[in-house]
């Protein structure tokens, strides 16, 4: 009983470390999905998080049941396989991109908070990236095992101090909505979970075929998605409190955190980087097994042009890749979301 409670954590924590990537983990997609539509950003969160939890725990039993090792086994059965060709070269080319902004994630993270040069930030994190993936499955399970605790204890301590005592005052007085369209928002949730779909399954469906117990990825579905649902409400209205100077900075959970002093500010910065690591390993993780299914290249060597490649795009900037890339990259995985919602389960 221990080891399954223990199997249905992993899976939980590795979920959410999976999704909790540069956006999430920073505030900027959270913010530029939900927050700037005030009130109406709440339910969109309530929306995601529903689709977060069915989705999730679907794509995982799905791809247990097909025995599915990558990606492009789940999008051949979706989509069957002249279509099938079409969404992995989509998801390909999403993965691509958003391994691009995690990149440039990390490098923006060491030069506003840490004083530390952009570049600098981001070869240490191929360096990273390419240790871990040396331990294929299992190096993803054990660093979102680690990191993904250390980021629900600071949604604690925003939850304690800045909307518990700060943000009730501010969280009542909602905003109207900082947009001209105001049906706009009810596109938001969906855009959302379908883009961070897109580049999850990479990680997700070959974590769904290797795990035996089909009620542990059930139940690790369900907590990954609960987790992931209350870390952008507490986010969400953090960030609110804060409007609209938090507006002018790139990692504005990071603003938010470093109210509560210098030792806790630096953690929890060393604590984004980790999950935005996470993500970006996830990311090289799927498009390596891409790879490998059409060529027999050497794996490291596979992973090493995929970094160099990544890092050439990330050199555009972190709020620039964000902002165009984002709502592009869910609009694209919008089609994925639309047939994992209507295709039926294989039986057992």
């Amino acid at each position: 009983m221990k080891s399954k409670t223990g199997m249905i954590l992993q899976i939980a924590a590795t979920y959410m470390g999976t999704v909790v990537g540069a956006g999430f983990a920073s505030g900027q997609s959270i913010m530029h999905f939900f927050t700037i539509y005030g009130a109406y950003g709440g339910v969109g969160i309530g929306i995601a998080t529903a689709f977060f939890i069915w989705i999730g725990t679907k794509m995982m039993v799905l791809s247990h049941r097909l025995k599915a090792s990558s990606y492009q086994e789940l999008n051949d059965y979706l989509f069957g396989n002249f279509f099938g060709k079409v969404a992995n070269t989509l998801t390909f080319i999403i993965l691509f991109g958003v391994t691009a902004v995690m990149m440039s994630g990390t490098g923006s993270i060491f030069e506003e908070q840490l004083r530390l040069p952009y570049q600098f930030g981001v070869i240490i994190s191929m360096l990273l990236c390419y240790l871990v993936m040396s331990k294929d499955m299992h190096g993803i399970l054990a660093i979102n095992s680690l990191v993904m605790p250390l980021m629900l204890f600071f949604m604690v301590l925003v939850i304690i101090r800045v909307v518990g005592i700060d943000g009730i005052g501010e969280a009542v007085k909602w905003q109207e909505l900082q947009t001209s369209a105001h049906l706009k928002w009810i596109m938001s949730p969906f855009t959302y979970v379908a883009l961070n779909f897109a580049f999850a399954q990479a990680v997700l469906v070959p974590l769904g075929s290797e795990v035996q117990d089909e009620s542990i990825l059930k139940w690790g579905g369900l907590w990954g998605g609960i987790g992931l649902g209350l870390m952008l409400l507490i986010s969400h209205f953090a960030i609110h409190s804060r409007m609209p100077e938090i507006l002018n900075f790139e990692i504005p959970m990071a603003e938010i955190i470093r109210g509560f002093g210098r030792f806790f500010h630096v953690l929890f910065i060393l604590v984004i980087y980790g999950e935005i690591v996470t993500t970006l390993i996830g990311n090289v993780f799927g498009i390596t097994r891409h790879i490998g299914r059409i060529r027999s290249w050497p794996r490291n060597w596979v992973v090493l042009a995929i970094l160099l490649i990544c890092l050439g795009i990330s050199q555009v900037g972190f709020t620039s890749l964000l902002t165009y890339l984002y709502p592009l990259f869910g609009y694209m995985g919008m089609i994925l979301l639309i047939f994992l919602v209507g295709k039926l389960m294989p039986s057992k």
